[in-house]
């Protein structure tokens, strides 16, 4: 396993789809990209969107496959992960995506003022002892609110119903805008874009009976 791990750090090196926390400054001289995301990398003007705790990336390709007219940055902080999002990006050719590897609570270093329109937040840690750790709290929010565009929209899809208890109560107490609210996203039966993309663990879990809710809002 650590030959293995060692190898994709290598790789890891190579792909022009990865930006790393340790090849930049971010307290000193500060991230190059930020800013410039649309200008440097993407040469486009189209909407970026961010997916948090990406892992592997299936998320964040997913997405970037159907909105071929948006830019997504899948963000994690573990290399070994993020290099299966990277090297499947780069073999299909998939230009409207970029991966980001950092610890969320210093994202704000990586993005400026409005640079971004949208976040997902997918099967996030519900830290059941850690309010202050769960990615949608107001902790993390504030961290977002530097960056995100006023109307920018956040997205939850989580199996945690103590999470999706959590938000819901977050929202009301914030006053934050709640756009859409699905308890089980698979109970219509239809599908959709909150069905038709699945992480490995997203499979796992409704194998098990899991159910998968969904709740989106702005903050603005």
């Amino acid at each position: 396993m650590a030959k293995h791990k060692l190898a994709r750090f290598a790789e890891n090196l190579t792909f022009k789809n990865l930006f790393q926390h340790d090849q930049y400054d971010i307290r000193g001289e500060g991230f190059p990209m930020k800013g410039k995301w649309h200008s440097d990398y993407f040469h486009n003007d189209n909407p970026i969107v961010l997916e948090l705790g990406c892992g592997k990336g299936e998320y964040t390709i997913g997405l970037a496959r159907r909105f071929p007219e948006k830019n997504f940055i899948g963000i994690d902080r573990k290399g070994a992960r993020l290099w299966r999002g990277c090297k499947d990006a780069t073999e299909q050719l998939i230009a409207n995506v970029a991966f980001l590897r950092t610890a969320i609570d210093d994202i704000f270093y990586y993005f400026a003022e409005n640079e971004v329109d949208e976040i997902w937040i997918t099967f996030p840690d519900p830290q059941p002892k850690k309010e202050r750790k769960r990615l949608m709290s107001p902790h993390f929010v504030d961290k977002y609110k530097r960056f995100l565009k006023p109307d920018g929209v956040l997205n939850l899809k989580t199996d945690s119903r103590l999470l999706y208890d959590y938000i819901r109560e977050v929202i009301e107490t914030e006053k934050w805008q709640k756009l859409e609210d699905i308890e089980d996203v698979y109970a219509s039966g239809e599908r959709t874009i909150l069905t038709e993309i699945q992480t490995f663990y997203e499979k796992h879990w409704l194998a098990g009976g899991s159910k998968i809710s969904y709740v989106s809002w702005r903050v603005n």
